[in-house]
């Protein structure tokens, strides 16, 4: 069998979906970050155990979840609130974790991301490979925003999906999340810069997500990264076919992006003592 753990911060309009897709698992966790709104509720009444927790970033948080958490399986199964994982999904896992043959430590999962009512194939730069399932023992993280996932061991892929509702919240939400991921990505960005490192050699990995990473290294040095984020994404990955909602998702990741860039200015201005 496989635990299931949920992290949240007032997702009370996407939680019940979430709980009812693992209703499939005895064990359920949420991990709760303080939410105001009914958000703990709504999983205790599902049968979640619900653990009020708050350790300050993400980092600490899934940190604290995956060393201090008893859980019942040693696999874990771990969605973000608005995740669905697909019926097949769900039955390759099971089929994995039951097979003590392999070898793997934790698992990579395709998702769709799912805006305007339709499936973003070619803008959301799909498959995008993430760690869903694992072994806690064998996970650690990286960085503060945008987390990479450091697995101690080998590590497999699984054919299934889930869908990836990151837009159910509204725009609203979206702009506050990633408000504060681009404080983050400034600062990160800016650390990156000031090492002197270029990740020449990530971009010839045998590693898609390798590659990817050194890829998004290699954009911070690059200047118009507003504008070369939104033609990479809508031409060269042929975001164009996605429709209206392809051309909007660009337009907000290009948003964004220069969101990311204006703070690491105003990093700089407020370092040098000029006014912002």
């Amino acid at each position: 069998m496989i635990s299931v753990l949920i992290l949240t911060l007032n997702e009370e309009a996407n939680i019940q979906r979430c709980l009812d897709a693992v209703a499939w698992s005895d064990d359920v966790v949420v991990l709760d970050d303080g939410s105001t709104d009914a958000t703990a509720e709504v999983a205790r009444r599902t049968g979640a155990r619900v653990i009020r927790h708050s350790a300050g970033d993400e980092l600490a948080q899934r940190t604290y979840a995956i060393r201090e958490i008893p859980f019942k399986h040693a696999w874990v199964y771990n969605p973000d609130a608005d995740e669905v994982p697909s019926p097949e999904l769900v039955e390759e896992m099971q089929r994995a974790v039951a097979d003590s043959s392999r070898q793997e430590m934790a698992y990579r999962v395709r998702f769709k991301t799912m805006f305007m009512g339709r499936w973003i194939r070619h803008a959301s730069l799909y498959p995008t490979w993430v760690v869903r399932l694992f072994r806690p023992e064998a996970l650690s993280f990286e960085r503060t925003t945008n987390l990479r996932y450091v697995v101690a061991g080998p590590e497999g892929r699984l054919s299934g999906h889930f869908v990836h509702y990151s837009f159910d919240k509204g725009l609203e939400s979206w702009f506050a999340k990633h408000n504060r991921y681009s404080t983050h990505e400034a600062e990160e960005n800016l650390r990156a810069l000031r090492s002197g490192t270029t990740p020449w050699r990530g971009l010839l990995s045998p590693e898609a997500v390798e590659r990817r990473r050194s890829l998004k290294e290699l954009s911070v040095r690059m200047p118009f990264r507003p504008t070369l984020r939104f033609l990479y994404m809508y031409v060269l990955r042929l975001g164009f076919l996605d429709g209206s909602a392809g051309l909007t998702y660009c337009r907000l990741l290009s948003t964004y992006e220069r969101m990311i860039v204006w703070k690491m200015r105003e990093i700089r201005r407020r370092e040098q003592g000029l006014p912002i």
